[in-house]
């Protein structure tokens, strides 16, 4: 049993904090809000992300950052993207020895193209961390917080920090593999959210079938693209942190990006769209970075280039729509060579 502290009490953090517990280990999750902290200790429930969920006992919700990370040489990180910056500054003040991160975000940095990894290496000194696994895959809160069946990877430069972490998780519902791709488990992870945005438009316009396939099938040749420009391995796209997690963000109403796409296909703008989602929308943030950094890699990224001029210079859904429709001519697989 370890004794083991989860940042970030949203529906991801608390799902994951589920699986600890019930895997027998002694879980310490930090979140802002009193009111919502109070929830899981006293109702054991979150009822603001997982109505309805009963928590284990043995998990322990609290705001005082220090408390949570008093003891502890393993730390998950659940937090927004927008957020990890100034959550790992706090970190590093509080932390006296080397612990492992273990992080389950899903979003570039804008500006620094940064993955997560590379901000916690960032913010982290060396002699506070003994490692960092990226936890990434098909694994929607909801379902993960009723123990049934889901599939993900851990992965890591240090394999056995890699097998580490899938022995920490592992158990009858939640079943862990390792990739040692960490850039292709990453940018999978990340850049499925933006192909999300998308189908959730088509759904929005009130498309069928044969758009979702057409965004997810030329979507993922967008991420494999840039992803090999990188340095990822290309089958790491064909795997759970690629298009197994692209199928279940692009296929469920489990999914925010999804949702959100849906909303801006209905005609609602932005700013309605957040206030109705309540919470992050990793995939918004998300094009803006990895637009910036195609246009500086020269990697084509068509999907992607006509949802940032959706989201940020006011485009319609339909012209977005009649410009990926009206492209030049092209052979499917020209770009997939390595």
């Amino acid at each position: 049993m370890k004794k083991i502290a989860v940042l970030g009490s949203g529906s991801w953090g608390t799902a994951l904090s589920i699986v600890l517990a019930d895997n027998k280990h002694q879980v310490h999750l930090w979140g802002r809000e009193k009111e919502q902290v109070d929830d899981i200790n006293l109702n054991h429930e979150n009822s603001r992300y997982l109505p309805g969920v009963k928590l284990p006992q043995s998990i322990k919700a609290d705001t005082d950052l220090t408390e949570v990370l008093t003891g502890v040489d393993t730390v998950v990180v659940v937090v927004p993207t927008s957020a990890i910056r100034e959550v790992l500054k706090k970190v590093k003040q509080i932390l006296t020895s080397p612990v492992l991160f273990i992080h389950a975000c899903k979003g570039i940095e804008p500006g620094t193209y940064l993955r997560v990894s590379e901000v916690i290496e960032d913010e982290i000194p060396v002699s506070l961390r003994s490692g960092v696994v990226v936890l990434s895959g098909p694994s929607h809160a909801e379902e993960v917080s009723l123990r049934q069946p889901t599939t993900v990877t851990s992965s890591s430069l240090d394999l056995r920090q890699a097998e580490y972490v899938q022995d920490l998780f592992m158990n009858q519902n939640f079943r862990v593999y390792t990739n040692p791709d960490l850039i292709g488990v990453e940018l999978g992870g990340s850049l499925k959210n933006i192909i999300a945005i998308c189908t959730g438009m088509t759904n929005g316009l009130g498309y069928g079938d044969n758009a979702k396939a057409a965004l997810m099938t030329r979507g993922l040749a967008e991420i494999a693209r840039l992803g090999i420009k990188l340095g990822a391995n290309p089958i790491t796209f064909a795997g759970l942190a690629g298009l197994g997690d692209l199928i279940v963000t692009c296929t469920s109403v489990h999914s925010r990006n999804w949702r959100a796409g849906n909303l801006l296909g209905r005609g609602k703008d932005m700013e309605t769209v957040l206030a109705e989602m309540g919470m992050a929308v990793e995939g918004i943030r998300t094009t803006k970075a990895v637009y910036q950094l195609s246009n500086e890699l020269n990697v084509e990224m068509p999907i992607t280039s006509v949802l940032f001029q959706v989201l940020f210079h006011e485009k319609s859904p339909h012209e977005a729509v009649a410009d990926l429709m009206g492209r030049v001519k092209k052979h499917e697989v020209e770009d997939l060579k390595l």
